[in-house]
């Protein structure tokens, strides 16, 4: 029951239009009543009353006396009376009290409006009138379920309020750099010791605390002494919490976060290389066993913070001349490449995207390298295999109705090609080879593959054009190698039949390529009557699919045009 005691005036009729099934009349009303309340000298304070007192059982009347009260701490409170301000402060420790006795939490949008009236409050007065705001409340609360929610809650209103990063150059900026600054002079290593406390306490008997607190942890960590986190005691216990179900995503993002932090750069290795020994030893790197997708994402985007970190210390360790450094950072770096393939080529789309920023990083590590060893070779070659699989289309996609998953894969699709030009610039020998033998090996069986298959095997080809670039398309001269095996995987294009695959997806990447490579046709210009068949027949322009048919329209158009200028004539058919 909450804590009741005399009651406030307030205007029972204008309440009663806060309820959202209220008449227009009501609603009205209460808007009227509410502006009022907003304009008055002292009106509100019947709200703090009713607030401070738990007079109104009524969840909405609650909100509306809470948004009273924000709106005076916002707009008005350097015009409050020292009685005033002070009878806020009251309100809210006596709110917050009756939250302690309460056998029931109030609702999570009344718990979330009373956290960022506690967190305006915190901004205005932390400074000057309530130095101990913390203090205040931890020093009440104590380990009271009820209390430490709105305590966490708070904190996380107060991150969002004093480290909004949008923020560029303001008096807002000023007074928040004064209030993070004073916090960690006077509060922050008590702050910790209470988190640690509250994840220690509640990991078994309250989950959703521990992972509200977990929360707290990974968005303060990026301001304040990495030194009281980044440790042994901490640190073992959030990879404790990796293993309780409840818990780990949670802990995930919050390692995650420690990991992020700026640091020397022989310790960010030390830390990274700490954390994966655990990891590894209690079995995460067996991400094939895992079938919890919502975890692995997690874990993708942890171990993608860890690798980003360690290319981010082999960078600048390169630069220091530290040699011996630098070898140990690449070789822990390298460590992780297996882990990082299991991870890209996980089914799930999310758990492969999630891991390609450290992915694309390294090949950039391999690019700066003087020589690659063996290894590094068999790395590569792994990783194309890895976006070759991954750039096929699975059978759920819907190609006649594209709708939000199938924008989402081809999303996915644009962040393997930076991926497969990366590829290209660290070993385009290695790279073209390998689009060779799967594009060969698919169209020598294209009347029996699945058109997934087919498709990717021909977008293959399409895409070298952009990772192996040639000035002005002219990819048939000048590098012998290249051109060889470009003209050899073309003249399979057009011969072979594939034109004639029936699926939309295949007919459409046919047409593209030929398109992209139109400087082949001056080479073998005997191709040109049997393409010029396929653009015209069924297979092109009287495809059944109206998508084919409106963009080999527009392919055609431009096909034809490159013709009549490259041969100096429009060719006659």
């Amino acid at each position: 029951m909450a804590c009741q005691s005399v009651v406030a005036v307030m205007d029972e009729q204008a309440l009663l239009g806060l309820n959202p099934n209220a008449d227009a009349r009501y609603r009205q009303r209460a808007m009227a009543y509410f502006e009022q309340l907003k304009e008055s000298q002292d009106a509100w304070e019947v709200c703090a009353e009713a607030l401070a007192k738990g007079i109104y059982n009524d969840d909405h009347v609650k909100f509306f006396c809470f948004q009273v009260l924000e709106h005076q701490i916002k707009f008005r409170h350097a015009g409050l009376s020292a009685v005033q301000q002070q009878l806020i402060r009251e309100t809210l420790m006596k709110w917050l009290q009756c939250q302690l006795m309460n056998t029931q939490p109030e609702k999570p949008f009344i718990r979330n409006k009373a956290a960022q009236v506690f967190a305006l409050t915190f901004i205005m007065e932390y400074l000057t009138l309530w130095p101990k705001f913390f203090f205040d409340i931890l020093s009440l609360v104590g380990l009271n379920p009820h209390g430490v929610d709105i305590y966490l809650r708070t904190l996380m209103a107060i991150d969002a309020e004093v480290v909004d990063r949008d923020i560029l150059h303001s008096p807002e900026t000023r007074r928040n750099t004064l209030i993070k600054d004073t916090m960690r002079e006077q509060c922050i290593p008590n702050l910790v010791e209470s988190w640690f406390q509250i994840l220690q306490t509640y990991q078994q008997s309250h989950p959703e605390l521990t992972c509200q607190c977990l929360e707290v942890v990974g968005a303060y960590v990026s301001w304040i002494d990495l030194n009281l986190i980044a440790n042994d005691r901490f640190v073992n216990l959030l990879l404790s919490q990796m293993s309780v179900e409840e818990l780990r995503e949670e802990a995930c993002d919050c390692l995650y976060e420690i990991i992020n932090k700026g640091m020397d750069p022989v310790d960010k290795t030390k830390l990274v290389e700490s954390l994966c020994q655990v990891l590894q030893s209690v079995g995460f790197f067996n991400v094939e066993q895992e079938e919890d997708v919502d975890f692995l994402a997690k874990f993708s985007r942890l171990v993608n913070g860890m690798g980003q970190s360690l290319v981010l210390s082999w960078t600048k360790l390169a630069k220091t001349g530290n040699v011996k450094a630098t070898a140990e950072t690449l070789q822990a770096m390298e460590a992780k490449v297996p882990l990082l393939l299991q991870l890209l080529v996980h089914e799930d789309d999310d758990i492969s995207a999630n891991i390609i920023g450290f992915c694309y990083e390294y090949l950039h590590v391999l690019k700066q390298l003087p020589q690659l060893t063996d290894q590094q070779k068999t790395n590569i070659e792994a990783i194309m295999l890895a976006v070759m699989k991954k750039l096929t289309y699975d059978d759920e996609y819907n190609f006649e109705n594209e709708g939000e998953d199938e924008a989402m894969f081809v999303e996915y699709r644009k962040q393997l090609k930076m991926l497969l030009d990366r590829l290209a610039q660290v070993s385009p020998e290695l790279l073209l080879e390998a689009v060779r033998r799967v594009f060969t090996n698919t169209m020598q069986n294209w009347q029996t593959a699945p058109f997934m298959e087919v498709e990717v095997a021909i977008r293959l080809l399409y895409m070298l054009g952009e990772a192996l670039p040639a000035s002005h398309g002219a990819h048939f001269s000048g590098d012998t190698a290249k051109a060889s095996a470009l003209q050899d995987m073309m003249r399979t294009l057009v011969s072979c039949g594939v034109s004639s695959y029936q699926h939309t997806s295949v007919a459409l990447e046919f047409f593209e390529t030929v398109v992209r490579y139109d400087k082949f046709f001056i080479v073998e210009p005997q191709h040109i009557p049997s393409v010029l068949m396929a653009f015209l027949d069924q297979r092109g322009l009287r495809h059944n699919s109206p998508k084919v048919r409106s963009r080999v329209a527009y392919l055609f158009s431009r096909f034809i045009k490159t013709l009549c200028v490259s041969s100096n004539r429009c060719v006659d058919f």
